[in-house]
């Protein structure tokens, strides 16, 4: 049987959660290793939560990552439509299907008395259920009531009895007792089916042949193994992730850690190093390797080896390997990619030489593009008052601008002249060096000094020294 593996996101966010790349990344390595097909199927039957052109940012996040799909709304397919609303004709046969089996059955309740319902439940302590009314409805009586129009829902028809149990690729026999297993609306009052019905019509009638998917899904599973059975079908085999979690813990939200995808193209972190951080969170190279490309995951991936305990998304171990991809990048390269991604994109372009020739000042010092702006402003840009860190000793700069005005331009002569500069004002070298940083970059800390000041030139270097006398905070030198 050919592998087919897909992924089914609903287009009711802002883009594509970094929770649904990582699912996407092993779905995609899965087929590839087998020589099969990735597909993207779009769930849009929750209508009421649909956000608009959230599909194409969505497809197109998949696109920037580099997980390429062999079918899906945007290119089509031997299966199509990949969308569920273009689909809604067949689930409704299917649903009738179910209730001529007597594996489904039509219910009339109210809102009204299904909250009622509900309540009762919960001062009761019992689990909140659907508690079978209108499965006691004779066939036919139901199908007359639904014939002149009243309004209704399909549901399961449950059996009281027996266990219903499945093999998880990655986390073994899992079995729900069912008399736990809610008899599940499969079909809206508005014709949409809802997930469970959907989900399970789709992945059969797209040959599907691996379900993988996050774990919060398992409680749902067991419906539609019934549902599988119900209708006489290949179940397909069944793998549930591990749901990714902040670092105390807590389910990846908004809250804590951006969750787009979007979000971390907008801060320049690389795409090949968002995979490559996906792909170890809950899977370890066999050499242990850190570093390696999807190409190179593929090649030796096994899913029964992704572990079940929750993979922590800790933006920090993600920043250290986005450095690493950068320092992977020459110099034009990087400075490319700092002019696409920069908040200076601009004036990089204008000045793409000098992005370019300082840019090994730079790989090593920065994990994304905020990072970047933050410490290369200097070159790009006037500083402000609000980007110095500390006040300007305006006697020690006005030194330091006179000497700069007619030294030799080379590192050595830069060095020798503030360190005897230092040592005839009885001034520690060390201190004026940490001027000079001040007063040209707004910084405690940041690239080499002396390299920098070399690449911006001294015409460039005096020009922004004399704007620090004007706008940086002051501190005079006090009287002796």
């Amino acid at each position: 049987m050919t592998t087919r593996t897909r992924i089914a996101p609903s287009p009711t966010g802002q883009d594509l959660h970094i929770g649904n790349a990582y699912t996407a990344l092993i779905n995609y390595v899965v087929a590839k290793k087998a020589g099969g097909q990735f597909i993207i199927r779009i769930e849009d039957t929750d209508r009421t939560r649909l956000v608009e052109g959230s599909e194409t940012r969505i497809l197109a996040s998949l696109d920037w990552l580099g997980i390429p799909h062999n079918e899906g709304p945007d290119i089509g397919g031997p299966y199509k439509p990949y969308r569920q609303s273009d689909r809604l004709a067949g689930y409704r046969k299917y649903a009738e299907e179910l209730i001529a089996k007597d594996h489904a059955y039509y219910c009339f309740c109210t809102s009204e008395r299904l909250e009622e319902m509900r309540k009762g439940q919960e001062a009761e302590h019992k689990p909140p259920m659907y508690d079978g009314l209108c499965k006691k409805i004779n066939p036919k009586e139901a199908k007359d009531r639904v014939e002149k129009g009243e309004r209704h829902v399909i549901r399961m028809n449950v059996p009281d009895t027996g266990t219903t149990t499945f093999t998880d690729l990655i986390r073994g026999e899992v079995s729900f007792e069912n008399t736990l297993i809610d008899d599940q609306v499969i079909l809206k009052s508005d014709g949409y089916p809802t997930y469970h019905l959907g989900v399970v019509i789709d992945d059969h009638e797209m040959k599907i042949s691996h379900i993988i998917r996050g774990e919060e899904w398992i409680s749902s599973t067991p419906k539609h193994i019934l549902l599988y059975k119900f209708f006489g079908w290949e179940i397909p085999k069944i793998a549930h992730v591990s749901v990714l979690r902040n670092p105390d813990r807590s389910k990846l939200s908004k809250r804590k850690n951006p969750v787009w995808v979007s979000d971390y193209k907008a801060k320049g972190y690389l795409p090949e190093a968002i995979l490559n951080y996906l792909a170890s969170l809950a899977w370890s190279y066999p050499d242990g390797r850190d570093i390696f490309s999807v190409d190179e995951m593929v090649s030796v991936f096994d899913i029964s080896q992704l572990k079940t305990s929750a993979p922590i998304f800790d933006v920090q171990k993600l920043n250290w390997m986005n450095n690493q991809y950068y320092m992977k990048k020459g110099p034009k390269d990087f400075a490319t990619f700092t002019s696409l991604a920069s908040q200076y994109s601009g004036q990089i372009v204008q000045t793409f030489g000098l992005a370019e020739s300082t840019a090994p000042l730079f790989q090593p010092r920065v994990h994304n593009i905020l990072e970047y702006d933050a410490m290369a402003k200097f070159l790009y840009a006037p500083l402000t008052k609000e980007d110095y860190q500390q006040a300007i000793n305006r006697d020690w700069l006005n030194m330091i601008i006179e000497m700069i005005e007619y030294i030799p331009w080379n590192h050595k002569s830069i060095e020798d002249a503030i360190r005897a500069m230092g040592e005839s004002k009885d001034i520690n070298p060390r201190d004026l060096f940490m001027e000079l940083r001040l007063a040209l970059t707004g910084k405690k800390v940041g690239p080499p000094l002396l390299e920098s000041i070399l690449a911006l030139g001294r015409e460039s270097v005096i020009k922004i020294l004399k704007r620090s006398l004007e706008v940086a905070p002051k501190w005079e030198l006090p009287n002796a």
